[in-house]
């Protein structure tokens, strides 16, 4: 068995008979896939993106945007505040992601224990399960003296300013330091969940379906049954290829923290529970500096040095760490918001240009709720995501770090993300900062990671089995049962949850 496109599929409509049928192939899916199938389990993996692999990578961003993003890399909030990057394609986001590894902080893992009562998720009993994925997915830390120019500003400006620089750790084999990690890795360096995971399922059984889009699951006193989907071809609007229905004795939605709540409330699944709500983002801003010489940030490793100086403000603070940005034509005319002459200039000198970002870790203070996930009328998945007072707080100081690094690692000049840019040329024009407006659609906010929507507790939608409360054979496992924001990059995380979800999602099989 292997993986199949919509071309494989027959036009009369397909059934197909599964102990479990996973639905989506990202960081959750494609690691539970292989163990479940490893150990003798039919699995079918649903995927509603294509699957492409690395003959297909052209490095084109019109290209990549297109064939492995969300709606064409188009996906946004509901009120158009927040861009969200995620990939849509077989692999999820592990496809074009920058490879950034982190386990989850002691800290998050207190919290969560304390606050939300997710007791057996210490360090101790996560530690088997980051040691297993860090084997498989060669998550090594990135050598310093590979950092291209782009992180070395963060390196250099960081210690400069006497702050916190550690290096990336990455799960790369035989990296290239290429630099389009986000477009797809052109020689399998990159060990997303095409490459490893779910080729290790397919290798153990599984199948694998590409381009069908999970409309619903079908459900009855507490029990899942079927998986209906349909055939949507990439470039097509809506999905109108032939039916897919799966019959499973276990059902696992794996769509990631927008796109799995929205399934379930199609689904008429999870009355009473908080499906949705307490969804979270690493609410982005970006900075850019100019530098005298050369960075050519398109090409190198894309990320490996972070900052977590401001990682914790105190009480009543959103915290936020540093990370670099690749910068690739496309994103950079689309990211900042120059007109004319202005953006002009900007192009002109993009391979003189650094970019900085700023995360903030949303979801750790007692009133953070984030946002919630909806369904639009057409029962398509829709995020409100207010700033809150919080996180309108922590948008100078974050604006003003990312400056300073710039400054301290030698730039000419910063540039804001604001829709009428803010350009400084030293650090005694950083007052400026404190005069210009933050927030909504004031400048570009963007993210890259999404968490929560069907939170893992008593009071959220999953225990701590993953199992919907509610249900005997319905699981969610991926980045929407995370309670809080992580304050690193997420991948790990979901990856060790889903290794350690196997054995119970097994259990279920009967």
């Amino acid at each position: 068995m292997s993986f199949r496109g919509p071309e494989t599929i027959d036009v009369g409509g397909e059934t197909l008979e599964a102990d479990v049928c996973i639905i989506g192939s990202g960081a959750g899916g494609s690691v539970l896939a292989a163990g479940l199938a490893q150990q003798g389990h039919r699995v079918v993996v649903v995927e509603a993106g294509p699957y492409r692999q690395r003959t297909d990578f052209t490095l084109q961003e019109r290209d990549s945007m297109r064939e492995l993003y969300q709606e064409s890399g188009g996906r946004s909030t509901a009120d158009g505040a927040f861009t969200i990057l995620q990939g849509r394609s077989v692999g999820g986001s592990t496809t074009v992601n920058w490879t950034s590894c982190f386990r989850t902080p002691d800290s998050v893992l207190a919290h969560w224990q304390s606050e939300h009562g997710l007791t057996e998720l210490t360090t101790e009993a996560l530690a088997p399960h980051f040691e297993a994925v860090e084997e498989r997915l060669n998550i090594r830390e990135w050598p310093e003296s590979k950092a291209n120019p782009n992180n070395q500003v963060l390196y250099r400006g960081a210690r400069a300013l006497g702050w916190d620089v550690g290096p990336m750790r990455r799960n790369v084999k035989g990296c290239a330091n290429s630099g389009y990690c986000g477009m797809g890795c052109p020689v399998d360096g990159k060990q997303a969940m095409h490459v490893t995971y779910l080729r290790d399922a397919v290798d153990a059984g599984a199948t694998v379906l590409s381009e069908v889009q999970v409309e619903r699951i079908e459900h009855r006193g507490g029990q899942a049954g079927a998986v209906l989907g349909r055939v949507h071809r990439l470039g097509e609007p809506q999905p109108n290829g032939p039916t897919v229905r799966v019959d499973a004795k276990v059902v696992v939605v794996s769509g990631g923290a927008i796109n799995s709540p929205a399934l379930l409330l199609r689904s008429g699944i999870g009355a009473g529970l908080p499906l949705g709500k307490r969804t979270f983002l690493h609410p982005v801003i970006a900075v850019l500096g100019v530098y005298a010489q050369d960075i050519h940030p398109w090409y190198g490793a894309p990320q490996t040095a972070h900052s977590h100086e401001f990682i914790d403000r105190g009480p009543g603070k959103i915290g936020f760490f540093l990370e670099s940005v690749p910068i690739h034509p496309m994103l950079a005319g689309t990211a900042f918001r120059p007109f004319g002459a202005e953006q002009w200039s900007l192009m002109k000198d993009l391979k003189r240009i650094a970019g900085i970002l700023v995360l903030h870790q949303d979801g750790m203070l007692p009133d953070d709720i984030g946002g919630e996930v909806t369904l639009d009328s057409h029962g398509r998945a829709q995020l409100m995501y207010p700033v809150r007072e919080a996180l309108l707080e922590a948008l100078l100081p974050a604006h003003i770090a990312a400056t300073e690094v710039h400054f301290a690692a030698g730039a000419q000049t910063v540039i804001t993300g604001h829709t009428r840019s803010v350009m400084m040329k030293n650090a005694t024009e950083l007052p400026v900062l404190r005069s210009v407006k933050y927030g909504a659609m004031e400048h570009s906010l963007f993210t890259a990671h999404q968490m929560g929507g069907c939170t893992m507790g008593e009071k959220g939608v999953v225990g701590m089995d993953h199992r919907v409360h509610g249900f005997d054979n319905l699981f969610v496992v991926d980045g929407s049962v995370l309670p809080t924001s992580l304050g690193v990059n997420p991948s790990e995380t979901v990856y060790a949850l889903a290794h350690r979800a196997r054995a119970m999602v097994g259990a279920a099989i009967k």
